[in-house]
């Protein structure tokens, strides 16, 4: 029997019929209706492989990009005692920018000591007044109504100590307003009742806008949306969309405001710049270690103005080019300086004038070249007679 049916195998193989059991193990069996395809593997929680639309946006980077971790932004925790205010801490934050640090070294050296010992002094001074020329042990009190030398010391010893303290404190200030080298990366914030909004003009134009994070418990959370965690950072500090800015590089910062005043701090950066509507204000700073920092609008603005966090990606430069490539962005040459002109808010060239022209050449076409004779009118000097007695 068993040669029989290897004999009657070999015949249907010779006829091109294969065995049930091997067509099913060459063929995938047809799925059941209604059944699901297998899903692939899911991407890591909190991570967004679409990027910005924009007018130049580029590809969508891979879901397991680095680049793309926490909004577009690369993945990065704040860290235990840098970038953001801490429990119990007495004095400044941290500084990772050249005059924060310097700024730091000039009130913990320089001014602290100083007014320890001026209120020191005037507290003594007030001690020997109190206890030496109380009634009882002075019952005749001195007439003397001048001392020269006491005049003298008083009146040079303050005028000396604050000459010693303008000197480190302009050179400072002048710093702190120093126009940003050719090569900067210039970043605008610009900002909103209540949030802030972001533009790169260096590097493309796109836009980034940060909302604040509100709590898990928070009733005005809407169904399904985001809240934040311990990653996303500190309470009332954690922003929904981070900008980013390389380290080591000269930073452009330019503010303006849609509304009304705000000011864009960051503690870390020693940076605390106004945001006046209708102007433009600038200053420029370079961050030098990567980091995850943290600031708030420091200008009372309305009623959510407690709620109006700035959170900010240090990283490298090779990490920047490629979040502002997931971005849709570009980078400028390496010869480019920064010298991109950006008009104030109603100039000529401001982007609100560019976008009435556009709007007025749509509805009535383009405006031709033509000269226009001067209107006459009749307002001159010599086209008033006089009247009454005047010239008499």
């Amino acid at each position: 029997m068993r040669g029989i049916a290897l004999a009657a195998g070999l015949v249907l193989a010779g006829m091109g019929i294969a065995p049930a059991t091997a067509q099913n193990a060459a063929t995938p069996a047809p799925q059941a209706a209604g059944a699901q395809a297998p899903q692939a593997a899911a991407a890591p929680g909190g991570v967004s492989n679409i990027a910005p639309t924009t007018a130049k946006a580029a590809a969508p980077a891979q879901p397991n990009s680095p680049v793309l971790a926490m909004d577009g932004a690369p993945a990065m925790t704040a860290a235990a005692d840098v970038g953001h205010p801490v429990a119990g801490r007495i004095g400044l934050q941290p500084q990772v920018t050249t005059n924060g640090q310097f700024a730091h070294w000039m009130h913990d050296k320089v001014l602290f000591p100083l007014i320890s010992v001026v209120s020191l002094f005037v507290l003594a001074l007030l001690v020997i007044v109190v206890v030496r020329f109380r009634r009882a042990a002075n019952p005749i009190p001195s007439k003397t109504s001048h001392n020269t030398f006491i005049e003298v010391v008083w009146t040079a010893a303050p005028v000396i100590i604050l000459a010693l303290i303008a000197i480190p404190s302009i050179g400072l200030l002048q710093a702190q307003f120093k126009p940003a080298p050719a090569g900067a990366v210039t970043l605008k914030a610009i900002g909103n009742q209540w949030y802030w909004s972001y533009q790169y003009p260096d590097n493309g134009g796109f836009e980034i806008t940060a909302n604040m994070l509100k709590e898990k418990g928070d009733p005005t959370l809407a169904p399904g949306a985001r809240f934040r965690t311990d990653a996303d950072g500190p309470r009332l500090l954690a922003a929904d969309n981070r900008i980013v800015l390389p380290v080591g590089v000269p930073i452009r910062l330019i503010t303006t405001s849609q509304d009304v005043i705000h000011s864009w701090a960051v503690p870390a950066f020693w940076i605390k710049l106004d945001a006046v509507p209708g102007r433009l204000n600038e200053t420029s700073f370079t961050i030098k270690q990567p980091g995850l920092y943290f600031g708030q609008c420091s200008e009372l603005c309305g009623a959510r103005h407690a709620f109006m966090p700035i959170a900010v990606e240090a990283v490298p430069p090779a990490q920047f080019a490629a979040w502002v490539k997931a971005k849709g962005g570009t980078m400028p040459g390496g010869k480019a300086p920064s010298d991109k002109v950006i008009p104030q808010p109603g100039a000529d060239g401001s982007a609100a004038k560019q976008a009435d022209a556009k709007a007025a050449d749509a509805a009535t076409g383009p405006t031709e070249n033509v000269t226009t004779a001067a209107p006459t009118t009749s307002q001159g000097a010599t086209g008033n007679p006089a009247t009454g007695n005047a010239g008499q």
